[in-house]
Formats: C-alpha cells, sequence, structure tokens
C-alpha cells in the first residue's frame, strides 16, 4: 500500500508547517515544490523539490505528479482544475475543498477578476487589491480539510 503523497504548491503557502506535522500524524509523504529554496524539516517523508524559474514549472511538475493518491494544496485555480483532471483530491490552502463541480464557475471567475485587473485605471493599476488575508480561522479550517482527507484518501481502495 503507497502511502498518501501531499503535493505543496508552495510558493504563496502560509500553512507548510501545519502540513509537515498532519503528515507525519497519518504517515504520508510531501512534496514541497517550488523555484526556490525552502526549508523543509529532516525526514524520509519530506522532500524539496526545486523546479526552474520557467512560467508554471511548479504547476507543470505537480500536475504530472498529481494522481488519485495525492493531494494537492494551492491557491491555484488553474493549478487545481489540472489536478483535480488527474485524479486528486485538492484544497486550497484556507481549506476550501476544489471539486469538478465547482471549477468551472472558479475558472470563470479568475478571467472575470483578471480581465478587471488589467483594465483598471488608478491608483491600484493592474494590481488590485489582492488576496484576503489569511487568518486564524482559515488555519483553522485547513487543518480540519487536511486531516479529512488525509483519512478519507488513507481508506480509500488502492
Amino acid at each position: 500500500m503507497d502511502p498518501v503523497t501531499i503535493l505543496v504548491d508552495a510558493d504563496a503557502c502560509p500553512v507548510k508547517e501545519e502540513i509537515y506535522r498532519v503528515a507525519e500524524r497519518h504517515g504520508a509523504h510531501v512534496r514541497v515544490v517550488s523555484n526556490q529554496v525552502f526549508r523543509v524539516p529532516v525526514s524520509e517523508r519530506v522532500k524539496r523539490v526545486t523546479v526552474s524559474d520557467a512560467f508554471d514549472a511548479a504547476d507543470d511538475w505537480i500536475a504530472e505528479a498529481a494522481g488519485p493518491r495525492t493531494l494537492v494544496v494551492t491557491g491555484d485555480i488553474l493549478l487545481a482544475d489540472r489536478a483535480l483532471k488527474a485524479g486528486a483530491t485538492v484544497l486550497a490552502h484556507t481549506g476550501k475543498p476544489f471539486d469538478a463541480a465547482s471549477m468551472g464557475g472558479a475558472v470563470a471567475t479568475r478571467a472575470i477578476l483578471a480581465d478587471l485587473r488589467a483594465g483598471m485605471d488608478g491608483p491600484l493599476g493592474g494590481s488590485g487589491g489582492g488576496p484576503a488575508p489569511f487568518r486564524k480561522e482559515d488555519r483553522s479550517r485547513f487543518l480540519q480539510a487536511l486531516d479529512r482527507e488525509l483519512v478519507r484518501l488513507s481508506r480509500a481502495v488502492r
């Protein structure tokens, strides 16, 4: 029986430490994927994957490694869509699960917001307001969702 693997889109992930702790408790493997070097715990289960700085290199690596026994942690809607299509379970770092039913609307909303940001005039320029601040409630919701999904994946028929 292969352990569940958690693939972390690490560049903007505020819950890496939580992932390490929960993964250890569940015996899951963790791959921390980025184009920058991040310090990871010394563990047989946790590995750093440093990719090139090419556009979407980390996303490409994660999408190719994703499958039915993986849980992908990302805030990137397009990566979430690719991982779901590969059969992976996907969570945002706020604990919000991505699923096939929600992806169409999420991708469309992302495209609309990108268009709005690109056309903005005024003091914000094209940067927009950015994501909402990460809150204590988001961290708690993420921990609950991560634990729930790891239990579900570990019980799934292999």
